[in-house]
């Protein structure tokens, strides 16, 4: 289906005003936004405008109820210069996968490559030169409806913005492995990147950042004992040279593009991949035993996330040097290599805006 996306570019770019040297995250964006909105069942009013503030009405559903769920992408340059962006099919795919379990509209695969294209070629001079930065490509939809009462709404807005950013973690990282509190249950939305997972973590993340840590590791809200995920990432570990993440059966853990690609990266590699149950009792005997070889964390801004440090039951436990991990620093040197078009793309993960587009 061919959709119209009108066309209304910004007056004065103020790329100008942004240093590309010293990137923070997520506090830059791009000069223009890509807007649908959704009523009477279908997907209109498609426009790349200026990016600017939206008006809610006070009883904007989503503010009330919580329908709402966002995605995260990147976009670096390949050697010719053109934007590329890295395995945008999963991106929507598992949008429409989080916009089902919260009864929200599905968007079409067609025009979502359609207004990246479009939206890429307006500001590919945003995709950042500097190493080590990226364009941060941010999809989202939330519910419209002007009704304060619970039932599925019935409008919805889709957007996508972008920010060039640096390092989300300049550092390797901290976590505190958290049995108090719970981020997901079987047969809740634990799998959906909903916006609602993220407001629920925020007062436990406040606590840990208070005690010098970076993130919750979570564990499973049944019987507090399994590895789930980090607050920003997936989690691996790495014991007697065997990889290991949480698997994906239970429905309580986001399925990652950066785990689906290091998982597959690995298995290319030749090592041994288990996705399974692993639990704080395994993670403990085996740096007890000295087997524990590395443990890191996965996702779209984090990238590959060495731990440092994991906290548990009062105690903290020091995980070996970054330089000495031989496994995760080969996968992460061939995953960011692959990223920025600077390896073979053997996988077919990289979608590059397509030169007769950024001419036009």
């Amino acid at each position: 289906m061919a959709y119209k996306i009108s066309v209304q570019k910004i007056e004065k770019s103020h790329i100008g005003e942004v240093d590309f040297k010293n990137l923070p995250f997520g506090k830059n964006f791009a000069d223009h936004i890509f807007i649908a909105d959704y009523s009477d069942g279908e997907w209109r009013d498609c426009r790349i405008v200026p990016f600017g503030d939206f008006t809610l009405h006070p009883a904007t559903s989503a503010l009330h109820y919580g329908q709402a769920l966002f995605e995260g992408m990147k976009a670096e340059r390949d050697a010719e210069g053109n934007p590329i962006i890295f395995r945008p099919e999963k991106n929507i795919k598992r949008l429409n996968v989080s916009a089902e379990r919260m009864a929200m509209p599905t968007f079409p695969e067609d025009l979502f490559f359609e207004a990246l294209d479009k939206l890429l070629t307006l500001d590919h001079d945003w995709v950042p030169k500097e190493p080590n930065s990226s364009l941060y490509i941010r999809p989202y939809m939330f519910a419209t409806e002007k009704y304060v009462g619970i039932k599925v709404a019935e409008n919805y807005r889709f957007a996508i913005f972008s920010s060039p950013v640096g390092a989300y973690y300049s550092q390797p990282v901290k976590v505190y492995v958290h049995d108090q509190y719970v981020r997901a249950f079987p047969g809740g939305v634990g799998y959906a990147k909903a916006a609602g997972n993220y407001g629920a973590c925020m007062l436990p993340m406040r606590d840990v950042r208070k005690l010098g840590y970076d993130q919750n590791l979570w564990l499973d809200g049944i019987q507090h004992k399994y590895l789930q995920e980090i607050g920003t990432m997936n989690v691996f570990a790495i014991i007697d040279g065997v990889i290991i993440t949480p698997s994906l059966d239970a429905g309580t853990i986001l399925d990652g593009v950066t785990r689906d690609s290091i998982i597959r990266i690995a298995q290319d590699e030749g090592y041994v991949v288990q996705e399974r149950d692993i639990s704080i009792d395994e993670i403990l005997h085996a740096h007890s035993k000295g087997t524990l070889e590395d443990m890191f964390g996965t996702g779209t801004a984090a990238t590959i996330a060495p731990i440092r440090t994991f906290y548990y039951k009062g105690k903290d436990y020091e995980l070996p040097p970054v330089e000495g991990r031989e496994i995760s620093n080969k996968l992460k040197e061939r995953y960011f290599a692959i990223h920025s078009g600077k390896a073979e793309d053997v996988f077919g993960w990289i979608h590059t805006v397509p030169v007769n587009v950024l001419q036009n």
